[in-house]
């Protein structure tokens, strides 16, 4: 049994004490690959050291998150540039818009998001899409955009069935993680309706970690807890579950 986390920050503070125990637990967990998306300048060192020294392991993206999103923008956008251009990147994420936080850069993070999302259609490149409070918008500015040439994940899904239908219908991924598990949430009652074959795993770390670790920090280690209550909600197997979202991720991120 073997499961691909394809959304976790492990290059972040949170696990700077520990980092070589998180790794081993998710190897140990039957976790056999992780997708680190980037989140700006002042991570990336970071990002690509641990990559570096893990690259069997621990598989970058590079690009702007919207919450990084401010006044000097366009000089954040030239960095993720330049780095793609240089290195080695198996995406562009996470990218996106938020509107939960702060809307005083709605236009920015919206050009910011375009302009990333022309970038990854010209370099073939998956994106993995941020939507907290902003699925209109992204879809919106996607939709148009979209060729053979783009393919991606909408991140920590939450929205209803017919926003999950024009996901799929573009040919894009829905990732879900902890939040399947929490005792008040819908999204088991959406997923039901949901092809699995379009649906990866993601831990999302440190953030959002699944019951019974829910307000703890999360790890890659807990994908299992994920994909049991997914196994649940389409009465499959865990093996099942890991087979299907593991060949899901492999096909996105060309691995």
């Amino acid at each position: 049994m073997e499961f691909i986390d394809t959304h976790a920050h492990l290059y972040v503070d949170d696990f700077k004490s520990d980092v070589t125990d998180v790794l081993e637990r998710a190897l140990q967990a039957g976790i056999k690959k992780i997708i680190m998306p980037a989140i700006d300048s002042k991570s990336h060192r970071d990002l690509m050291g641990i990559s570096a020294k893990n690259s069997k392991f621990l598989y970058p993206l590079m690009g702007l998150h919207p919450t990084s999103v401010d006044e000097n923008y366009k000089k954040e956008l030239d960095i993720v540039e330049k780095h793609l251009s240089q290195s080695m990147f198996y995406g562009i994420g996470e990218i996106g818009i938020d509107l939960f936080w702060d809307k005083t850069f709605k236009n920015r993070q919206l050009e910011a998001f375009t302009t990333q999302v022309k970038w990854a259609e010209e370099l073939k490149l998956p994106i993995v899409i941020h939507t907290r409070d902003s699925f209109d918008e992204v879809y919106k500015a996607l939709y148009p955009l979209v060729t053979d040439n783009l393919k991606g994940i909408f991140h920590c899904f939450g929205g209803t069935v017919e926003q999950a239908k024009l996901i799929t219908d573009m040919g894009f991924m829905i990732g879900i993680g902890g939040v399947i598990t929490f005792k008040n949430t819908n999204l088991r009652d959406i997923v039901k309706f949901i092809d699995i074959n379009h649906i990866v795993l993601e831990t999302d770390s440190p953030y959002l970690a699944p019951v019974p670790f829910r307000g703890k920090r999360n790890e890659s280690s807990y994908i299992k807890i994920i994909a049991d209550k997914i196994a649940e909600v389409y009465g499959y197997s865990i093996d099942k579950v890991a087979e299907i979202t593991t060949v899901n991720a492999l096909k996105i991120f060309n691995l």
